[in-house]
């Protein structure tokens, strides 16, 4: 990890130390000692930065901006990493299953991802939550956890193909390599040689583009709560810059700190993805 870390030019660096400065955030949040983000300052609604009390200032109804983006950390984290995490598994699955068996199947596997692909992002995300994440009569509140659930499944089947067909290009890549040919011609076990020989040089190409799928996932996410549908009462970053929209005129910050730390998160998971692939770019020659 420290020779990954040296390697890293100052910019991967800082995306490094942002990043991890978030998942600490969305670790130990519960402890720091900041104000309750679900509860208003009514004396000190929509101060600036730097504030007695409010160091990033608060919003037009007073609550905390720090605070709720310390607990937006938990939840708009959660999202992504659950979602990039489960559908790069199947996507991977599916994809070097498809790429190693070839015939039929990788035609099915391969025809099912384009059309996963040709659907947008927030369209399936709207279609998901209107079906299933909303209650018959609109005066009943809807779970949260129950729209988040919804708003993971849904971005985990647009992130299966987008992983899943890098997944089967790596896999057809390096299951024509000499020694995955000269373990198949000693009669190793097709399930052996991908586990030993196929998997650990396709998850390579899995992680750097799973960095940026992370950051397409928190970026969706935000799209949604804009859109009304995502999660509710500011508990992630998009629900706060969702809750602030009508506020930009007299709580300029309360829409500036959300969008930037939504914004930085997103460029250091690009990147953070794009240093990884370098380094894959440079393994791969020297192979």
């Amino acid at each position: 990890m420290v020779k990954l870390f040296r390697e890293m030019k100052i910019s991967s660096r800082v995306s490094a130390f942002w990043l991890c400065l978030m998942a600490l955030f969305a670790v130990v949040g519960h402890w720091i000692p900041l104000p309750d983000p679900r509860e208003f300052d009514i004396d000190a609604s929509a101060v600036g930065p730097f504030s007695p009390g409010h160091i990033l200032g608060t919003d037009a109804g007073g609550y905390d901006l720090l605070s709720n983006i310390v607990n937006g950390a938990r939840t708009s984290l959660l999202i992504s990493i659950v979602s990039v995490g489960l559908g790069g598994f199947i996507g991977s699955v599916l994809g070097i299953l498809a790429a190693y068996r070839r015939g039929k199947l990788d035609y099915i596997i391969n025809t099912t991802f384009n059309i996963m692909l040709s659907i947008p992002n927030l369209v399936l995300g709207l279609a998901l939550v209107a079906v299933l994440a909303n209650n018959a009569d609109p005066a009943i509140p809807v779970n949260p956890n129950r729209r988040m659930f919804v708003i993971i499944v849904s971005l985990t089947i647009v992130i299966i193909p987008i992983l899943g067909r890098i997944a089967r290009g790596a896999t057809l890549t390096w299951s024509n390599r000499e020694f995955v040919v000269a373990a198949r011609s000693m009669g190793m076990k097709d399930l052996n040689i991908v586990l030993r020989h196929i998997v650990p040089n396709v998850l390579p190409a899995i992680y750097a583009v799973g960095f940026l799928a992370v950051g397409v996932v928190i970026v969706a996410e935000g799209a949604l709560s804009l859109l009304g549908v995502g999660i509710v009462d500011g508990l992630s970053w998009g629900a706060m810059i969702a809750r602030v929209a009508g506020e930009f005129e007299y709580a300029p910050q309360s829409m500036y700190v959300p969008v930037l730390v939504l914004a930085l998160t997103v460029i250091a998971c690009n990147q953070i993805g794009d240093f990884l692939r370098g380094r894959l770019d440079v393994r791969e020659g020297k192979i």
